[in-house]
């Protein structure tokens, strides 16, 4: 067993009780990988384990620690893991044969970690397959916080290649070399299974019927309920229809997921036949002998070869325009060697040079290609625009399309919408006094004010947008004098006091249990959210009780880590931390119903910093967002689903041939858009893009549900790329998500404007020809059989009805 001491910090204060129980190290597995990016040579090895944590009562504890953090250790606390991995304990070996470790120190950037088992939710395990080569478990917390994804490198574990040493054997050396897939493989099927296989010991394990790769760590009589229902695969009708008669006829399932009839030959059928992939197509059927590692791997690299070969030209096609040739030398070495490629290509040498991972999908590596290109191209037609005389460039884009952003409206004979945007003229300070009188009321209407930010945006200088965005936001009055404000605000900042005042200072109410569960929760977003930003990246405060008594009571009653020993591997707190945690822990009293929820500090601390951390107006200002936002945080997720739905409905009004697209790659469920709606944006943009994307999306000037329309934008100016490259679900999911920090802003914006004029217009143009045939229509209601019209007579369509969803769209500014 293992035992971590802790040296007690002398930069902290002295009633900071430290942790002095013993830990025994009952299980240990090498070489299990945290990926911080999507890069190989990124990742980091590491040492998942089981630790006994001894004190009055014994708990468990599921850690991940970094190789460098035990090679810092030096040899001893390195061999108690190799031995306690090469030599699994039993139960019942624990007491007597577990050893005792020292905890190293662990640090920001380390991503180790150490959680209860109580502290489990749940866990989504992905076993070894096609599409990725080593297995991986995802951990959620019950706060909410997910732990980062552990990759079972099983070809490098100790106990998967290495056949058992005897009990004299010993390690030789430190730390151990890489190894090599040679030795004798561990009776589990992979190392996450063998991991999971020694946490039932300690804990119930759970596997949902609802979705086979979540398993639920100690659930409740209500999880057990809704997870143990038994459902029908989708594939049990098309099975019965493939063996029925009627296999061939007309069928209501989707061409794409039509049965195929079966097999008379007796040469078992190939499991991938029924992929689009030209990778599991390519893929031999397997023998009734498993495959060694080595053979399998051999067997992937072929199918990624025909896969290069497949793509080859098109590669050198992209690669060899005029417009690339910027972009050439930034790409790796073997990527520029496409430009003049002959012949066959290796494709193992050629992703290992190029640094992307052994087993990335080769369509996701291309579809990058294609994008650069694309937006290289876009660049260049700027430039040109910009280099053409001013007279030229107002006609040429006065009767250009939009680019690449150009909206294919198939289904009508519709003008393009032109956009309104303008933000090299963003509003200043100057111009928003000049919108007021001199006692304060506005000259101009609030639909004038939100028009003006909606086109132009609102400066970044003179703290234009901590004067503006409370008057956009509803916090403060637009029709009122400056007096009459004045008296408003000081009862709004009354107000939020009084709402402080429930938990500040009072011992009784900041230490009870669910509070300090939510102070967990909050610390712990907190801790990892906007750390690039001046105001939370500076150095934490003095903790040695010398300070301002005041500011001691108020770190004393701020929402701090409960326990020290709980930070881990988090970021080190500061005053704005603090403070900002203090703003969510009062909204939690304020909106007692929903509480916080996990993301809530990714729409706070940007308002922190613009309202330039001022808590009052920080408050109240994200107390309306949330009031816009709230509905993506409920529990049930009705919220996004619904948000989901609509945008799903949407695109197959604006673009049929992406919806089937998407279908035809069981896409449609959108969870790559997910991220986009729940936090609006927040994490894939730059910062100040994301406080200009904000303002824009507050007006409600066009709509409600502007970010369905950005999210839309961003589809549409990658729909070449998917339809062309991407026909797996993984595959559109991977390539969404790589997008963060890519998408430029006010191309993106100008095209959402474009795509919601143009949705008005189709609504009207479909509710105009629907009151036509409406009135073709017979007295009495009666419908006019097709077969009466006259043989020459035109053929009228039918006009899909539209959802009250889709109509909820159409609504602008506040109810």
């Amino acid at each position: 067993m293992v035992e971590i001491k802790h040296e007690p910090d002398p930069s902290q204060s002295t009633a900071d009780v430290q942790d002095d129980a013993k830990y025994r190290l009952i299980y240990a597995k090498s070489k299990v990988y945290v990926n911080p990016t999507a890069y190989a040579r990124d990742n980091i090895p590491g040492f998942a384990a089981l630790v006994k944590r001894e004190a009055f009562t014994s708990t468990y504890l599921l850690a991940w620690i970094p190789e460098t953090l035990l090679t810092e250790k030096g040899p001893t606390e390195w061999d108690k893991f190799t031995q306690t991995e090469e030599k699994p304990l039993s139960p019942a070996e624990e007491e007597e044969d577990g050893v005792l470790i020292d905890l190293p120190t662990s640090r920001p950037e380390s991503y180790a970690f150490s959680v209860p088992l109580t502290s489990l939710y749940s866990l989504i395990v992905h076993p070894p397959s096609l599409s990725s080569w080593y297995g991986s478990i995802a951990i959620n917390l019950i706060s909410g916080a997910t732990l980062p994804t552990l990759y079972f490198h099983d070809d490098e574990s100790r106990s998967f290649t290495l056949p058992p040493k005897s009990p004299t054997s010993a390690s030789t050396s430190y730390p151990p070399p890489s190894l090599a897939a040679q030795g004798r493989v561990s009776s589990s099927s992979w190392g996450g299974d063998d991991l999971l296989t020694r946490m039932r010991s300690y804990s119930s394990l759970l596997r949902s019927t609802l979705q086979p790769t979540l398993y639920l760590v100690d659930p409740s009589k209500a999880d057990i309920e809704a997870h143990t229902t038994q459902l029908f695969s989708d594939d049990a009708v098309d099975e019965i229809l493939a063996r029925s008669s009627y296999s061939n006829s007309h069928s209501p399932v989707p061409s794409h997921r039509r049965p195929r009839p079966l097999s008379q030959s007796s040469t078992p059928p190939n499991p991938y036949s029924q992929h689009s992939s030209i990778l599991h197509r390519s893929m031999p059927p397997p023998s009734s002998s498993p495959a060694s590692a080595s053979q399998a791997r051999t067997a992937l690299l072929q199918s990624f070869a025909n896969i290069t070969r497949a793509t080859r030209h098109a590669a050198q096609n992209i690669l060899s325009h005029p417009l690339a040739k910027p972009i050439v030398p930034h790409l790796p070495d073997p990527v520029q060697s496409l430009v003049s490629a002959r012949g066959d290509l290796e494709w193992g040498s050629w992703v290992e040079k190029g640094g992307v991972g052994e087993f990335e999908s080769a369509r996701v590596y291309l579809a990058r290609w294609a994008r650069i290109v694309a937006e290289e191209g876009e660049r260049a037609r700027r430039r040109e625009a910009q280099a053409v005389p001013a007279t030229e460039a107002a006609a040429a884009e006065e009767t250009s399309e939009l680019g690449v952003f150009e909206l294919l409206q198939s289904t009508a004979n519709l003008p393009t919408p032109k956009p309104s945007r303008d933000p090299k003229h963003p509003v200043d300070v100057a111009t928003f006094d000049g919108w007021f009188n001199e006692d304060g009321r506005p000259n101009v209407t609030f639909e004038t004010m939100r028009q003006e930010v909606f086109r132009r945006g609102i400066s970044d200088r003179e703290q234009a947008r901590k004067r503006i965005w409370p008057f956009l936001l509803g916090v403060m009055k637009w029709d009122a004098t400056t007096e009459e404000r004045d008296a408003h605000w000081e009862g709004k900042a009354k107000e939020y006091h009084d709402i402080k005042d429930e938990w500040f200072g009072k011992p009784e109410v900041f230490d009870r249990s669910d509070v300090v569960e939510e102070r967990h929760r909050i610390d712990v977003d907190c801790r990892r959210t906007d750390r690039t930003q001046p105001l939370f990246a500076l150095q934490p405060t003095s903790r040695d009780g010398s300070g301002d008594p005041e500011k001691e009571r108020h770190r004393r009653y701020s929402t701090i880590s409960p326990s020290a020993n709980e930070i881990g591997a988090q970021s080190p707190s500061n005053e704005h931390i603090d403070r900002l945690a203090s703003i969510l822990l009062t909204y939690n009293f304020y909106e007692k119903n929903l509480g916080y929820v996990q993301g809530m500090s990714d729409l706070c601390a940007p308002i922190y910093v613009v309202m330039g951390s001022d808590e009052v107006s920080t408050f109240w200002c994200f107390v309306e967002v949330m009031d816009r936002m709230k509905t993506n945080f409920l529990r049930d997720q009705s919220g996004m689903k619904k948000q989901l739905s609509t945008l799903q409905q949407l695109i197959e009004v604006m673009d049929p041939e992406l919806y089937r697209h998407l279908e035809k790659t069981d896409g449609l469920n959108l969870f790559f858009c997910f991220r986009w709606i729940l936090i609006a944006f927040k994490r894939e943009f730059p910062f100040e893009d994301v406080l200009r994307l904000w303002e824009v999306l507050w007006t409600d000037f066009y709509t409600n549900q502007f970010v369905l329309f950005v999210a839309l934008a961003v589809l549409e100016s990658h729909r070449d790329v998917i339809l062309r490259y991407l026909v797996e679900f993984d595959e559109i999911l991977k390539y969404c998500n790589e997008l963060s920090m890519t998408i430029e802003l006010d191309s993106t914006l100008a095209q959402a404007e474009v795509l919601s004029l143009s949705f008005t217009q189709l609504v009207a143009d479909m509710d105009r020809r629907r009151a036509e045939q409406a009135a073709l229509s017979p007295p009495g209601g009666l419908r006019r059989r097709a077969n009466t019209q006259g043989a020459g007579a035109p053929r009228i369509a039918a006009i899909p009805e539209l959802s009250d969803e889709l109509r909820e769209l159409l609504k602008a500014g506040r109810e």
